[in-house]
């Protein structure tokens, strides 16, 4: 960029980051923030017909509303999105909208649109450009806005939907559509791959031209799903060592990289080969992004969560799952609380009211609160994504959380990974149930992995961090876990097979049902992936 503009943009990054500081320093304006969002969104919701047929009229109180309107999932607004998709107006949110972001929310799950209108692209926009100030309040410094930023994201070659002519709308990853409506400064500043190859589909092709293109420029910022950042990384070494230049990591590539904004997957199981592949002066910055909202950031250490972002035009409630019940949630309306009711170290169903249109949506995230003021919290998985086949109520932060504590023990680097349920069958010589992890290891472990002490080091760590697997294992309703290894790759021949591969795609850490595992092992009775022999 030209040296005048360079310094420009440069001087209203530092400032915005100043400024950011000097708020997150402030007295916790969050409940505040909040109530400002939903009186916004009511005024919003009250001039359409789905706020006429559920009485939200402008006047509503809080009080009324969480009484009159239930919590409701993607299936409840089918109807409404697909009179939007057709191209009528003023139905979930004022006027038409052109975009919808495709989610399965895991690799396994049912597929939704989710309206993008253009209020909700503000918000992303806020809420993108807030998360980024929270990194350079946090490091006290801009220069992270010097180099240009490469994002891992969808495709932006939007697919027209065939089914809302002759009314023109559009599908795709929201990271796709986010990117075709970026600022015009994010753009021209900071924006990698560049337009041209963020529409490529084909993800293959598409890394093989990010390496290329990226080689000899300025990154200072890498933003993706870990896996994916990994899978760069290899890429960017083996053209290196095919011209004879060995890339001990990404700084000596791009000196002035210094931050990977990573979310979607907990980091814990790819740290330690993020920060041998990265170098070792490369932060990390966690975010909580989803297609229906940009949800939370960190702002702080990590260990201190991610801060709710209350102030970019969402509003949030939660469930307490010890009262939640997905076939039921018709009657929960009155025991969904906001965010001033709510207390750390209990786990929540996340609810949200968006500029989507979506009121009260129950998105299958599961949280918890380190903080109230200011409030940050942690993913704890999926509501329809827990191992409790055998009533052991096993979560998916759980099930990280072990791995990620064994591996490191053990100096693996651990790749992608499933938990199952391996259920009794005596012909087989299974008279209890068990767990079954299918986990694949990457290169560089420092020791070889050892017949039955896997399987007993995450059954130890999961007795001391899990109450109900504990007394299922001590009373004899479970047995010892078993453990398949999976070779290197194949987790990404059972991705491509469901045509999962890339972008924001992830692998499920954990179900009640076989449906992967089955498909794992089928896969790996027909070679297409391999696996060792059964550790117990």
């Amino acid at each position: 960029m030209p040296g005048l503009a360079r310094r420009v943009f440069h001087a209203g990054a530092g400032l915005l980051t100043a400024h950011t500081a000097r708020k997150l320093r402030q007295p916790c304006q969050a409940f505040a923030e909040q109530d400002r969002a939903w009186r916004s969104l009511v005024r919003a919701y009250a001039g359409t017909a789905y706020g006429e047929a559920a009485g939200l009229e402008r006047s509503l109180t809080y009080a009324e509303f969480r009484h009159r309107i239930p919590p409701q999932t993607y299936e409840q607004f089918i109807p409404w999105i697909e009179r939007m998709k057709l191209g009528e107006a003023d139905v979930l949110w004022p006027g038409r909208c052109s975009y919808y972001a495709v989610s399965s929310g895991t690799t396994a799950g049912p597929t939704k649109y989710l309206p993008v209108t253009s209020a909700m692209l503000a918000h992303f926009r806020r809420a993108g450009r807030d998360s980024l100030l929270y990194y350079t309040a946090r490091v006290g410094r801009s220069r992270v806005f010097l180099g240009r930023h490469l994002f891992l994201g969808g495709s932006t070659g939007l697919a027209p939907l065939p089914a809302s002519l002759p009314f023109r709308a559009y599908g795709g990853d929201l990271s796709g559509i986010s990117a075709k409506h970026l600022p015009g400064w994010a753009e021209r500043f900071l924006y990698e791959p560049g337009m041209e190859i963020a529409r490529i589909d084909d993800w293959t092709a598409k890394i093989a031209a990010i390496v290329e293109r990226t080689w000899s420029r300025d990154i200072s910022l890498i933003a993706g799903i870990p896996s994916w950042v990994l899978v760069l990384a290899e890429r960017l070494r083996a053209r290196g060592e095919a011209r004879g230049q060995r890339l001990p990591n990404l700084q000596a590539l791009w000196p002035q990289l210094e931050c990977l904004v990573h979310g979607g997957v907990p980091l814990g199981p790819f740290a330690a080969e993020l920060r041998s592949n990265l170098g070792p002066e490369v932060n990390f910055h966690e975010v909580y992004p989803a297609s229906e909202g940009f949800i939370a950031a960190q702002d702080s250490d990590a260990s201190a969560g991610l801060r709710l972002m209350c102030d970019a035009g969402i509003f949030y409630e939660f469930l307490p799952m010890t009262e939640f019940r997905e076939t039921g949630l018709a009657d929960l309306g009155p025991k969904v609380v906001p965010l001033e009711e709510v207390r750390p170290g209990v786990d929540y169903a996340l609810v949200m009211s968006t500029p989507a249109g979506l009121s009260r949506y129950v998105i299958g995230d599961v949280v918890r609160f380190v903080s109230i003021a200011p409030p940050r919290l942690v993913y704890v998985g999926r509501t329809r994504l827990q191992l409790s086949a055998f009533g052991e109520h096993v979560i998916e932060k759980e099930v990280t959380d072990v791995l990620t504590a064994v591996g490191e023990a053990q100096g693996w680097h651990i790749g992608n990974f499933h938990v199952a349920p391996l259920f009794p069958d005596p012909g087989a010589g299974r008279q209890l149930g068990r767990h079954e992890w299918w986990i694949e290891l990457h290169s560089g472990a420092t020791d070889a992995p050892a017949g039955p002490g896997i399987a007993a080091a995450l059954d130890t760590r999961l007795r001391q961090l899990n109450d109900d697997y504990a007394a299922k294992r001590a009373g004899g309703g479970l047995e010892m876990p078993v453990v398949r290894l999976v070779a290197p790759g194949g987790f990404e021949q059972w991705m491509r097979q469901k045509g999962r591969w890339g972008g924001q795609n992830k692998v499920p850490r954990c179900r009640s049902d076989r449906e992967i595992a089955d498909e794992l092992a089928g896969l790996a009775n027909g070679k297409d992936i391999g696996h060792r022999p059964e550790l117990k």
